[in-house]
């Protein structure tokens, strides 16, 4: 079957996420596979304003799978959000010769391919933010990279708040969803954790839930707070005031976004990058790589765009009665 493309870009945008190399890996081997060329468009929308580019082979992705960070950089563009920047985006694809662009990023890089397709230009965004907030897929790539490293840092504070008798409060990200804490927090067995998608309430959210671990016999204690759901120092102060615990607080902050991918992320975005390929091969446009139940699928970017995403329930319930929440 005759390809629909002969040269494509692949980019990263916003910011970044463990596994997005290993994206960038499976692009340019599955497009190479078929036949097609690979323009690496390094720092994001901007890049592919400026004519930022390098040419992509099997050896450029070489050894990449295992490292965290993206070797294309990554960046965030305003001037991208005008029609102006995008005319020039779009301009820039045709003088490179461009058939389609692979979009790896979050819900800001999916708006922008949303706008780049309205100018001819074909497009497959790739989820990649640890947030895992992306409204139509399950797993987003970097979720679980960032989930397994903050699990990892709240295990090594619980130990010391146990040897002082502490409580301990670990900011995590997400600015305007709580799945990363909501994960974190069941995984690390948290007297409490605080999401955006509930609004705080002190007493009810943390004094209440500490009462009953004291009660139940413990002395220390961990609260989990995405940054999006409260501002961890204040929750701190609020303990050390109301309850009068001695506490400590902790921003894991962009700690979440280093590291090696896990076995997980590499394998998602592989199977991601490579199916991205195929849609775009086939002659596809304006679509969004999801993992559906664990099966990797493409979907229009408008539909998935559109979509509510909430807390998982079973989750959330579950997190309710580890904590009486």
């Amino acid at each position: 079957m005759q390809n629909a493309v002969k040269r494509i870009g692949v980019l990263t945008s916003g910011g970044d996420a463990p596994g997005m190399n290993a994206a960038i890996r499976s692009v340019v081997r599955s497009a190479l596979a078929r036949g097609i060329e690979v323009i690496g468009i390094r720092r994001g929308w901007q890049g592919l304003i400026t004519g930022d580019f390098v040419q992509m082979d099997s050896s450029s992705v070489s050894r990449i799978i295992n490292r965290g960070g993206t070797i294309l950089y990554t960046a965030r563009s305003d001037e991208f959000r005008t029609e102006e920047g995008q005319k020039k985006a779009a301009a820039t694809c045709k003088l490179l010769g461009l058939d389609g662009i692979v979009a790896i990023g979050g819900d800001g890089t999916f708006r922008g391919a949303q706008a780049l397709s309205r100018h001819g230009i074909a497009v497959v965004g790739i989820p990649g933010t640890i947030d895992n907030d992306i409204v139509c897929t399950d797993y987003t790539i970097g979720f679980d990279t960032a989930a397994n490293t903050a699990v990892e840092c709240i295990d090594r504070l619980r130990d010391t708040m146990q040897s002082h008798e502490r409580c301990a409060v670990v900011e995590v990200m997400g600015r305007h969803a709580g799945y990363l804490a909501l994960y974190v927090g069941l995984a690390t067995g948290a007297t409490a954790v605080l999401v955006p998608e509930t609004e705080y309430n002190f007493d009810e959210h943390v004094a209440d839930k500490i009462r009953q671990a004291r009660l139940g016999g413990r002395t220390n204690f961990m609260i989990v707070v995405a940054e999006g759901a409260a501002s961890a120092m204040a929750v701190g102060e609020e303990i050390r005031e109301k309850l009068g615990l001695d506490h400590r607080v902790t921003i894991l902050g962009h700690i979440q976004r280093g590291g090696d991918p896990t076995a997980k992320d590499r394998v998602l975005a592989t199977r991601m990058g490579h199916e991205a390929v195929r849609v775009l091969a086939e002659g596809g446009t304006n679509k969004v790589v999801i993992d559906r139940n664990n099966e990797i699928i493409a979907m229009d970017i408008d539909e998935g765009l559109s979509m509510m995403k909430t807390l998982n329930g079973q989750e959330f319930e579950v997190m309710r009665a580890m904590t009486g929440q």
